[in-house]
C-alpha cells in the first residue's frame, strides 16, 4: 500500500494537489491510500485502467477530496465494451481493469459543475463507504458499464442527481444500504439509457426534490428514449415533502403506442410517503406493487396512465393520526388495461373516490378493504370488462358520509358484488 503523500501531496486544503495525486495514480502499484487531510483538486483524477492496471483507492473515512474545478473528482475509465457474459470480456479487462474500488473517501464539490465520481466502460466497479455531497451529481454512469455495486454510501445534498444513469448501456447494478437524500435533481435517476437488472435495496432515499423545478422524484426512470426493465425496488424508505409534480417513484416510458420500455419491476416491502404522488407510472408494463406501506400521497398514492399488466397486491394505505389528515391519497388509473388489484386496505381517504378507474379495461378488483371513504369507494368511469368482487367497502362513522360503495358511470360489461 502506497500513501499519496509519498508523492509530494500536501493535503492541506490550500495547495492544488491534482497533479501530484495523478502522478501517484500513474506510478503506484494500484493500492493507493489517502491519509487524513483535505485534498484540493482543480481537475479530475483520471484513472485509465488499461494503463494503471487494477486500482483500489482507500482512506478509512479520514480524507476529503475538495473538487474546485468542473467535472468529476474521480473519473474511472475502462475499455469494456462487451456485456456481462464472461465470453465477451477481453483478457485486458480481466487482467488490468476488473473491479476498480473506491472506498472510505469524502468528496465535496466546490464548483457549480463539480461531480463526485464518473464511470465509463468499467467492469465490476465497487463504490463503498463514501460521503459525496455539495456536488452536481454524486455518482454519474455514462456510455457503457457492467456489474457495478454501490453500497454503504452517503450521497447527500447534491445540486443534481444522487446516482445518475445518463445515456448509458448498463446491466446488473446493485444499489444497497445507502443514504441517498436531499439531491435536488432526483435521488436515483435513469435518463435515456438502456438498463437491465437494477436492484435498489435497503436504502433510505429521501427529500430528493427542488421546489423551483417543474417535477421531481426520489427514484426516477425516464425512458422516453431507451428502456429500463427487469429490476426490483425492495426494502427502502422513500419519503419527501410535496413538491411540484413530485413523486416518490416515477417510471415514464416512451409513448402510449410503445408502452413497454419501462417495466418488469417488483416494488415490494418499502415505506413510501409524503409526496404529491407516491408512485407515478406512465407508458409502463409488468409492474408488481406489493407489501408496501403507503401514506401521505397528497394527490394520489398510485397514479397510472396508459399502462398495462400492473398488479397492486396487499399494501396498506394509511395515515399517521398524530399528524392529522390533510392528504387525498387513493388510486387513479387512466387508460390502463390488464391490471389486478387484490388484498390492499385503505382507511379514511379524502379523495373523491378511493379507487378511480377512468377509460380502463380488463381490471379485476378483489378481496380489498376500503373503510370510511370520503365519498365513493370505487368509481368506474367509462370502463369495460372490469369486475369488483369480495371487497368490504363501508362507512363506520356516525353520521355516515360515504355516498356510494361502488359507482359506475358509462362503460360496458362491468360487474360488481361486495359485502
Amino acid at each position: 500500500m502506497i500513501s499519496i503523500k509519498d508523492f509530494g501531496v500536501k493535503g492541506d486544503g490550500q495547495t492544488d494537489d491534482s497533479g501530484a495525486i495523478c502522478k501517484a495514480i500513474s506510478e503506484s502499484d494500484g493500492f493507493l491510500f489517502f491519509p487524513r487531510g483535505n485534498y484540493l483538486l482543480t481537475k479530475p483524477l483520471e484513472i485509465e485502467l488499461s494503463s494503471s492496471g487494477c486500482m483500489g483507492i482507500y482512506s478509512g473515512g479520514v480524507a476529503k477530496l475538495i473538487m474546485a474545478g468542473s467535472g468529476p473528482a474521480i473519473r474511472v475509465v475502462g475499455t469494456h465494451k462487451g456485456t456481462a457474459d464472461p465470453d465477451s470480456v477481453s483478457e485486458i479487462v480481466w487482467q488490468k481493469e476488473r473491479m476498480p474500488i473506491v472506498n472510505g473517501l469524502e468528496i465535496m464539490g466546490a464548483h457549480p459543475e463539480a461531480d463526485g465520481i464518473e464511470l465509463e466502460y468499467t467492469m465490476e466497479v465497487l463504490l463503498s463507504e463514501l460521503f459525496i455531497h455539495k456536488c452536481r451529481h454524486g455518482v454519474h454512469f455514462i456510455k457503457r458499464n457492467r456489474n457495478p455495486i454501490i453500497s454503504s454510501c452517503h450521497i447527500y445534498h447534491n445540486k443534481g442527481c444522487g446516482v445518475y444513469f445518463e445515456g448509458v448501456n448498463l446491466h446488473q447494478v446493485n444499489i444497497a444500504d445507502s443514504h441517498i437524500s436531499y439531491n435536488a435533481g432526483g435521488g436515483i435517476k435513469v435518463f435515456n439509457s438502456e438498463i437491465r437488472n437494477l436492484q435498489i435495496c435497503g436504502n433510505d432515499i429521501e427529500y430528493n426534490y427542488n421546489l423551483e423545478s417543474e417535477e421531481a422524484a426520489d427514484v426516477w426512470f425516464d425512458t422516453r428514449e431507451g428502456s429500463i426493465r427487469e429490476g426490483a425496488i425492495v426494502g427502502n424508505t422513500i419519503q419527501a415533502s410535496p413538491s411540484p409534480r413530485g413523486a416518490n417513484i416515477r417510471m415514464i416510458g416512451q409513448s402510449k403506442e410503445i408502452a413497454h420500455k419501462v417495466g418488469l419491476f417488483s416494488i415490494s416491502g418499502n415505506l413510501i410517503s409524503s409526496q404529491k404522488t407516491n408512485i407515478h407510472l406512465k407508458y409502463s408494463r409488468g409492474i408488481v406493487i406489493s407489501g408496501n406501506t403507503f401514506f401521505s400521497g397528497h394527490e394520489h398514492n398510485i397514479h397510472a396512465e396508459y399502462s398495462s399488466n400492473i398488479v397492486v397486491g396487499p399494501n396498506i394505505f394509511d395515515h399517521n393520526p398524530d399528524y392529522g389528515k390533510d392528504t387525498l391519497d387513493g388510486l387513479l388509473f387512466e387508460n390502463c388495461s390488464g391490471c389486478t388489484f387484490g388484498g390492499f386496505q385503505f382507511s379514511d381517504t379524502q379523495a373523491e373516490a378511493v379507487v378511480l378507474l377512468r377509460a380502463c379495461s380488463e381490471i379485476n378488483i378483489s378481496g380489498c378493504q376500503i373503510l370510511n371513504p370520503q365519498n365513493i369507494g370505487v368509481l368506474l368511469e367509462n370502463v369495460c370488462n372490469c369486475k369488483v368482487s369480495n371487497c368490504i367497502i363501508l362507512d363506520k362513522r356516525e353520521p355516515k358520509i360515504m355516498q356510494e360503495a361502488v359507482k359506475v358511470v358509462g362503460g360496458s360489461n362491468v360487474r360488481y358484488s361486495f359485502c
